[in-house]
């Protein structure tokens, strides 16, 4: 039987894993959301066909999982106000709030939860996310396969096993689709200066970052390898390669993604109290 999801909060990331769970086949009648905006309840609810309520403890109460899909800022309050619906249903809790441990949503919500921290992307927006999930010591193997099921709907799913470990997925997936945009800025501003046009230059550059991400999700060789293989000695490739090398580009995003990384373990003391 299938378990009833709760969503609080219907916002971008709740839509998109709506609608990816939909599409996968889940039974919308088991999809319910709460969320103090009408205008947000009536998009859910002529997009997908789902129950929608504006109070959140009248939806927490018929859930089997919840889903906390609201911004870290007021992440504590809501906690705070479904408390005691939690606490009766002992409900698998799945946060999807950037920055805030399993140990302060814990407490939020009175203590003695099943908890699954989770970090997407903003492609999960598309269903082509990256998403690392974490679970504390209350979370069973049929919740933890719950929590799974749910965030693949947005695309890829990855569990680590210390919840530090998650903000290194901040640093590198969860941040990560902005250190590509930038790249592909970079390079779209690059060929302009030497004589393409704007159309060109973007077309080229989208078409040649989905064409090197496809050839790395599709082939058996890993992206070292995949890079030798176009780099010919002598060659254009090899001297636009070493001119990346020369200038520290490795030292650079090394250096990019730990203050990334550092940045969500303040951002964590700051939204919380489990320090």
């Amino acid at each position: 039987m299938q378990a009833t999801l709760c969503f609080i909060g219907a916002g971008n990331m709740a839509k998109s894993l709506i609608g990816g769970l939909i599409a996968s086949g889940y039974p919308k009648d088991k999809i319910i959301a709460a969320d103090p905006t009408q205008a947000q309840r009536d998009n859910l609810t002529a997009t997908f066909g789902i129950v929608c309520f504006a109070e959140n403890n009248e939806a927490v109460q018929q859930a089997d999982v919840v889903v906390l899909a609201v911004k870290p800022q007021i992440l504590q309050n809501v906690s705070k106000s479904i408390q005691a619906a939690v606490q009766q249903k002992n409900s698998l809790i799945i946060s999807v709030a950037a920055g805030i441990r399993t140990g302060d949503i814990n407490r939020w919500l009175g203590g003695n939860l099943a908890i699954v921290r989770t970090m997407p992307n903003t492609p999960a927006l598309i269903q082509s996310g990256a998403t690392g999930l974490f679970a504390n010591e209350l979370v069973n193997n049929e919740q933890k396969n719950q929590a799974e099921h749910i965030m693949r709907a947005a695309g890829l799913t990855i569990w680590v096993q210390e919840e530090s470990q998650i903000d290194v997925v901040t640093a590198l997936s969860g941040s990560g689709p902005a250190y590509y945009f930038l790249f592909m800025e970079a390079m779209e501003q690059a060929a302009q200066s030497m004589g393409l046009d704007a159309k060109t230059a973007h077309l080229l550059t989208m078409q040649t970052a989905l064409g090197a991400a496809k050839m790395v999700m599709e082939s058996s060789d890993d992206c070292a390898t995949l890079r030798k293989n176009v780099t010919s000695p002598n060659g254009t490739t090899e001297q636009a390669i070493n001119t990346f090398e020369n200038q520290g580009l490795r030292e650079m995003v090394e250096k990019a993604m730990l203050a990334a990384k550092n940045r969500a373990e303040e951002l964590a003391n700051e939204l919380g109290d489990d320090v």
